[in-house]
């Protein structure tokens, strides 16, 4: 699966956008970390530190940090999520 990385005009969110439907249905998903869920990537997404809250729907997510943590952290661990989950 090809994923493109999209900055924002917010420094502390980025766009990912898919070759493949990530999220199924024509309603968003957003979730904060913490919250409980049965997606296999979002889980996955929430569970990386510095991760903040999520907003999914179809081909894309939107992932926003806590003001302190690195995106080159990050981006490495949502890089492997997206292995994980669809390698």
């Amino acid at each position: 699966m090809e994923i493109d990385v999209q900055y924002t005009p917010n420094p502390n969110s980025i766009k990912i956008s898919t070759s493949k439907q990530l999220f199924e249905g024509p309603r968003s998903t957003s979730l904060k970390s913490g919250d409980a869920t049965d997606h296999p990537l979002a889980k996955a997404l929430l569970s990386i530190e510095g991760v903040d809250n999520l907003f999914a729907v179809n081909d894309f997510v939107t992932i926003t940090k806590t003001p302190d943590a690195d995106w080159d952290t990050i981006l490495t661990h949502v890089e492997e999520a997206f292995n994980v989950v669809y390698g």
